[in-house]
């Protein structure tokens, strides 16, 4: 009879953190900038597939791919092959001035997931999220003649100027750094589990549509408005996937008003929710093509570049007015093709199914089947939801209110058990591992999960 062998668990070999972790921690907190985070005292050393060690040899499995970044997972082959090959011919030339065929093929690769038949897409290439969300604003006023931009509350756009202005997740990002870009609004984001503006969950997204409109009638006139940007499922502020009918609405509102839609996929695109971008998960609720999208994050499985994708007809900005020098670094676009080789299927994962896209889509309905059955368990489970591996899970207080509190002794006495996670939201641990997570990894990390909300009753 032969044995199969045991599923691979995490390894925990000393405290938490270590003696060397707590040594580097302790440098790094005397010489590195003191906006920088560390909600946990985890310092890598290497890292495998789903699986990461620090340098006091502790493995973690990781659940959330350095904010949905690792695609791949840790040190994946393909990528690594990628990387070296590239490197080894050339790291830089800058892209504003050579073309270079590596970033024209990876072009060539992004539009083809969002063009239809008489519609031409173009990309411009930068090095992160903020950097994209700038570009579609910048291109944006430029294509309408317009200023104003309309955002969300609960979003999350980066932490340039620009891009803090539109993010409206937390005012620590804010404070002492005004004034910021002139012109911007936010609305309410149509979330089900607690919806805005005196709503229901069925009717919150019409309701958000109405509050614009009313905003046109009294305050802000609808022919100065050059772009809405939205995340189609909203990342930093809860990982909220809006009501079925919001984004086709939001569309025909935009189209109406000649406003550009700019959608912001830095953190639920790149096969993230089991399609490439995120918003694909509401065609067949009706047309919700967008003008604008911004992509960073898992693009190229850690290394960084990002993209702004723009319809043709509104990319009508003159040569020089927009550039990068390390933008579209070729180095960087080289995982990017690996990653997409991946994405697509024309290499496999084992393990993983013809895709990685099919993978998230197969591996997140699994979790969140077993994570539904422990909000049945567990009252101050308040709401489990996502798509894919794009997963949120929000605490709450016996009256239904965010449990803050709560959600980070569960996050803290997860990591104490080997399962790397992060917050997001008021009270949401967020579930965004690499996304050739297999079912039996999954369940390594449900367990630990299921332990660890057993003992917060």
């Amino acid at each position: 009879m032969t044995t199969l062998p045991k599923p691979r668990q995490p390894e925990l070999k000393t405290a938490l953190p270590g003696p060397k972790t707590a040594e580097i921690m302790a440098r790094d907190a005397q010489h590195l900038s003191t906006s920088y985070m560390r909600p946990y005292p985890f310092v890598p050393d290497h890292g495998e597939g789903v699986w990461l060690t620090d340098v006091d040899g502790n493995t973690m499995l990781d659940f959330f791919a350095g904010i949905a970044v690792s695609t791949t997972g840790h040190a994946h082959p393909h990528v690594v092959q990628a990387v070296q090959e590239q490197i080894t011919k050339f790291s830089h030339v800058c892209l504003t001035d050579y073309p270079q065929e590596i970033t024209t093929s990876l072009a060539e690769r992004l539009v083809k997931h969002v063009e239809r038949p008489g519609e031409k897409w173009r990309v411009f290439l930068g090095n992160s999220g903020a950097e994209a969300v700038e570009a579609a604003v910048k291109l944006a006023r430029n294509h309408t003649g317009r200023t104003h931009v309309i955002s969300t509350m609960g979003s999350f756009h980066g932490r340039t100027y620009g891009a803090i202005t539109l993010t409206g997740s937390k005012t620590k990002y804010k404070r002492g750094f005004g004034p910021l870009l002139p012109n911007v609004s936010h609305v309410p984001y149509p979330n089900p589990f607690r919806p805005p503006l005196g709503s229901t969950p069925e009717t919150c997204g019409q309701a958000v549509i109405d509050h614009i409109e009313s905003l046109f009638v009294g305050i802000l006139p609808a022919d100065e408005v050059a772009a809405i940007i939205i995340e189609p499922m909203q990342g930093e502020g809860g990982y909220i996937v809006p009501p079925a009918d919001f984004l086709p609405k939001l569309r025909a509102l935009c189209d109406k008003y000649g406003i550009m839609l700019i959608f912001d996929e830095v953190q639920a695109g790149m096969g993230r929710t089991g399609k490439m971008f995120s918003f694909q998960q509401f065609e067949q609720y009706g047309d919700v093509q967008p003008d604008i999208i911004t992509l960073a994050k898992g693009i190229a499985s850690g290394l960084p570049i990002s993209a702004m994708l723009a319809k043709e007809s509104v990319m009508t900005w003159p040569v020089g007015s927009h550039g990068s020098t390390f933008g579209g670094n070729p180095v960087a676009a080289a995982a990017a093709h690996a990653t997409l080789d991946l994405l697509e299927g024309e290499v496999k994962h084992p393990g993983c199914g013809e895709s990685l896209m099919e993978n998230a889509a197969q591996v997140g309905a699994y979790i969140m089947a077993e994570l539904k059955k422990m909000q049945a368990e567990f009252p101050f489970l308040g709401d489990v939801r996502g798509q894919g591996l794009f997963i949120g899970l929000e605490f709450v207080k016996p009256d239904g209110s965010p449990d803050g509190k709560l959600r980070d002794r569960a996050s803290l006495a997860m990591f104490g058990k080997g399962l790397l996670n992060l917050d997001c939201g008021e009270a949401v641990i967020r579930i965004s591992p690499p996304l050739i997570l297999t079912r039996e990894e999954a369940e390594t990390g449900l367990k630990i999960m299921r332990e660890t909300l057993a003992s917060l009753n």
